[in-house]
């Protein structure tokens, strides 16, 4: 855990003891003011509360608070949470705050807390405690659905205004220059291409290409030219990617010229395109946790490609699969050898490299088809090279 403790307005800084005194002041906050913590630095004011923030989470054991030692725990009630999270949006930046919300639910429990309408409306809004609300979507109580509704277009609503823009752009791009023409307009000319196809034209004495035949960029019309179907697998560990891939799919979903299919899997597969107009109604569609069947999932999305050489089958799993696996390399190898371009996603989401089945991203880059993880910046030019059938951008980290 790493908290910005840089500046808390308090009379216990450097403004009073110079820097060596800064310096025991953060040493003493990282620290928790343990007996053996060795700085002898005490805390009043803005920083004893920041302290007290901290030590409620991270704290060790179960001894009651005294002078400076911590002790972990929140209470078992809901206003005393609700006033932790106010306390640490008042003492850290947001970023943080996020950070420590995760904890709390991880190591103190607290899921079973935001089922309570207060309590959604008290913590700060992000993908991951989107994910953790869609897990808790069964249990959840009528009273506490509209607020976090709420709380979930709100994340929606912010990641669609990072990401439509730039994504729309990119693919209709691509779009454009997978429609070739032969008789282009000056400024739609590949030249690129225009030259490669036209080198036997070379005149020597004028050290020049006579380019008899024009290779130009199309412009893509309103009818339907691609095909994509998005393949997510919603078991626990892809939460984030859910939620990721739920807004990449309404913003495909609302380009003309792209036929977008959603379908999300476990052991079953659920088909939520025409749900595609909401992506809020979508992540409420799913349901995370579960087994994996890739396999099923991957013969249901095969049965619904009509257009092979113009259809991009994105599969977003961290490929530990419950079902047949060579049934599933066999499938992937079929939709590949019909002309469709398939893309395997191990994560859709700004975490890092996550954990998967390396066997299986093996025997899929054997294939042809690697595997690798996206962050949401990167997924437009991905989904542009695969619309262009050019070599997709595979990070270096993978």
């Amino acid at each position: 855990m790493t908290t910005d403790v840089t500046d808390t307005g308090t009379g216990t800084g450097a403004e009073t003891g110079g820097p060596a005194r800064e310096r025991l002041r953060r040493w003493r906050l990282v620290l928790g003011g343990e007996a053996a913590d060795g700085t002898g630095c005490a805390l009043s004011g803005r920083d004893a509360a920041m302290d007290g923030t901290l030590a409620a989470l991270y704290g060790k054991g179960d001894r009651p608070q005294s002078g400076r030692e911590r002790s972990a725990g929140l209470g078992a009630s809901a206003p005393s949470v609700a006033r932790w999270l106010g306390d640490i949006r008042t003492y850290f930046p947001s970023s943080v705050v996020q950070v420590m919300q995760r904890d709390a639910i991880d190591r103190l429990g607290l899921a079973s807390l935001l089922l309570e309408p207060e309590m959604l409306e008290a913590v700060e809004a992000d993908v991951h405690l989107v994910g953790t609300l869609l897990s808790l979507n069964k249990a959840m109580p009528e009273t506490t659905k509209e607020t976090a509704r709420a709380v979930v277009r709100k994340v929606v609503e912010d990641l669609e205004k990072r990401l439509a823009t730039r994504t729309r752009a990119t693919l209709t791009g691509a779009l454009d220059r997978s429609a070739r023409i032969n008789r282009p307009r000056h400024h739609d000319i590949d030249w690129n291409r225009t030259i490669a196809a036209n080198l036997k034209h070379y005149l020597p004495e004028y050290r020049t290409i006579v380019p008899e035949r024009l290779i130009g960029y199309g412009r893509a019309s309103q009818s339907v030219k691609k095909e994509v179907v998005l393949c997510i697998d919603q078991s626990g560990s892809m939460a984030a990617s859910v939620v990721y891939a739920s807004v990449f799919g309404a913003v495909l979903a609302s380009m003309r010229s792209i036929d977008t299919r959603l379908v999300v899997f476990d052991t079953a597969v659920v088909d939520l395109t025409d749900q595609l107009d909401d992506p809020v109604d979508v992540l409420f569609g799913t349901q995370l946790g579960g087994g994996t069947d890739i396999n099923r999932a991957l013969a249901y999305c095969q049965s619904q490609i009509t257009r092979p050489a113009e259809t991009v089958v994105v599969l977003i799993s961290d490929l530990y699969e419950g079902g047949i696996r060579n049934e599933m390399l066999k499938r992937v190898a079929a939709m590949k050898a019909s002309g469709v371009q398939f893309v395997a996603l191990l994560a859709l989401s700004d975490e890092g490299a996550p954990a998967y089945d390396r066997e299986h991203a093996a025997a899929l880059a054997a294939l042809g088809a690697p595997a690798f993880a996206c962050t949401p910046d990167l997924f437009p030019e991905v989904m542009a090279a695969a619309i262009e059938k050019r070599p997709i951008p595979v990070p270096d980290t993978v």
